[in-house]
This record gives C-alpha cells, structure tokens and sequence, in this order.
C-alpha cells in the first residue's frame, strides 16, 4: 500500500511525504474496542513492513515526480511549477502510484493524496503541537505515555476541554467559511499518522497536514533527531513554504516548545503574530518567564494558559474569532 501524508504548497511548489508498506489491515477504531484490540491495532502500526528501494510516481496538473524509497519505505514529493497554479479551493488532490512490481500478480498500486494550497487573502495560519497541547499524552512520563498510546484508540483518547471549539473557532475566524489554515507538527512517530488523523476526525478537530518523525534505525539516530531539532526543522519547512502567510504558534511547557517559538521567531522575523503555551509543567517558570520576556523585546507576546478558555478569550480579543464562539469553548472547558 502507499501511504501518503497530507500535503501542502504555495502557487508554484508542492511538497509532501509518504511511505510504502506492507497492508496490515488495519481499519478505523469503534468506541466499543477493547483494550487488547485497540493493542493490536498499535502494534501492527509500529511493527510495519516496510518497501525500501521502489519508486513512486506523483502527478498534479500534469506535472510529474518520480521518487524512490528509502531503507524505511519513505518518499519526499516536491513538485514545482513555472507558472502559478489555478486553484479554485485550497485543498487539491494528487495522484500517487507505485511503479514497481514487488510482487507476484500485485496489481495496480494507487492513492490519492489531499495538500493544501492557501488561496489568496487567506489571513493567518495555525502550527499546533498535538501531545500535551491538544491531547493529553504524558509525553514527559515515558510509561503514562507508552499505556495510554497502546491501549487506547481515536474515540477513548480525548482532547482537552474547549480545544475542538477554539480550533474550529481559530480555522474559521470571523469569515463565513473556513479560512485560517491549520499545520500539526508533533514529536510521534510516523506510525501514528492514520490514528492521529483518525483522532483529529472523531473530536472534530480542523484537519491539516500533519508532520511527524521518523522511527527507525537507518536515519540519524534510533528515533530520528532530537525532539527540539524535529520540530523546528519541520516548522521552519512549513514557514518557507507558505511564504505568504503570518502565523499563530500553540504548544505547551513540556518539551521545549516556547524555546522552538522562539527560535522561529529570531530566524522568520515578522512572520508571528501570537505564542500559546498551555502550561502544564510549573517547575519550568523561570525559563518560560525569561523566554516570554525575551519574546515581548522581539514585538512578539507570549501567552501562558491553564486552560483553552483562556487562549480563546485572547483571541477573542484580538478579533481572530467571534466573540460568540466564546461561550462554546467555555461551556466545552467547563470554565465557570
């Protein structure tokens, strides 16, 4: 099977990721699942086949790219066009194929990928972190995390009160129509990129391209770069190639977020307009409290939250999304 990942780009380039491996069946979780099958379905995703050394054409607008795996069965699409492309929405389809034979009467090997492409006047983007920004993980407590990771599904996993209602409040604005567009850049691996977009469904979460890390021993290291070298590498991408676009950066106090923003502050000067920093690590104020200070010398606020209402009255404030849509994210975060 080809396994692409979601995509974006700009009038005259798109890039994306994807992978190839072996089909393990693995379908959508129900709420009903049970531990031991929500284990099952988890273990296949991380004790994944891979299909190294095969090439994988990608085709938009008659534009053509043909790439080769890796040792881990992944692909980089990076399509560029001479002349702007014509959109009449932001998200586009390409079409994926596998070239080579592997084996035996295989058969056509397709997919079809979705990347987006902000259409003109679009206002700003959205970058969220996912683990302990949008769902708690216990990404700072190693076993907390691997239990709640395999023994969990889309469904039993829920997001933090008001997260779902301010997203969607953010990615609509104060427009009639969807027009703030959302990135998601997280620390997990690869392997979780079908549940993630499963989660991100079920909890109706605004859908985005979601970029992740490698998991494997033939790239840098057993999981490929640090977590501060992954995630900054992966929203500076994002940063150029949405050239066009102002941003608003969310995260949280537990793996050096704050200190990422900040970077991408100091290397896309102009290019943020708002920090949010769910705080749920308190023994890091002092550093948080030196970067907010350094952020604000840079024309650039920071705002620690306790809770998404809090995000959400700020940028109600600010006139990024509709003052009723407050009282949704209040009811949802039970904030009284």
């Amino acid at each position: 099977m080809i396994l692409p990942y979601k995509g974006f780009g700009n009038s005259h380039e798109i890039y994306f990721l994807g992978r190839v491996l072996r089909d393990r069946g693995i379908v959508a979780s129900n709420l009903e699942d049970k531990k031991w099958q929500n284990f099952k379905k988890m273990y296949k995703r991380f004790m994944s086949w891979e299909i190294p050394n095969v090439r994988v054409r990608a085709e938009f607008q008659g534009i053509v790219q043909t790439a080769t795996t890796d040792d881990e069965g992944y692909f980089v699409i990076h399509l560029h066009f001479q002349k702007p492309i014509p959109l009449d929405s932001p998200w586009q389809e390409v079409r994926v194929e596998l070239l080579d034979k592997v084996v035996k009467n295989q058969g056509e090997v397709r997919a079809i990928n979705q990347v987006f492409i902000p259409l003109k006047n679009i206002g700003f983007g959205v970058i969220s972190d996912i683990d302990d920004t949008i769902v708690p993980t216990g990404a700072t407590r190693l076993f907390t995390m691997l239990k709640t990771t395999f023994m969990g599904n889309a469904h039993t996993r829920l997001p933090f009160p008001g997260i779902a209602a301010f997203y969607q409040a953010l990615a609509k604005g104060n427009a009639d129509q969807v027009s703030h567009p959302f990135f998601y850049v997280s620390s997990s691996p690869w392997n979780l990129y079908d549940f993630l977009m499963e989660f991100l469904e079920v909890h109706q979460i605004p859908k985005g391209p979601l970029m992740l890390r490698d998991l494997g021993l033939s790239r840098e290291q057993f999981i490929a770069g640090s977590h501060w070298e992954h995630k900054l590498k992966q929203v500076e991408k994002i940063f150029e190639i949405e050239k066009h676009l102002q941003f608003v950066l969310i995260g949280d106090s537990g793996q050096h977020d704050p200190e990422i923003y900040l970077q991408v502050v100091k290397d896309y000067p102009g290019r943020v307009k708002m920090i949010y920093i769910r705080d749920i690590k308190t023994s890091r104020h002092p550093e948080l409290l030196a970067i907010e200070s350094e952020l604000k010398n840079l024309g650039i606020p920071m705002l620690l939250i306790k809770n998404t209402h809090e995000a959400a009255s700020h940028a109600a404030a600010q006139g990024w999304i509709p003052k009723s849509a407050l009282e949704r994210v209040q009811v949802a975060s039970e904030v009284t």
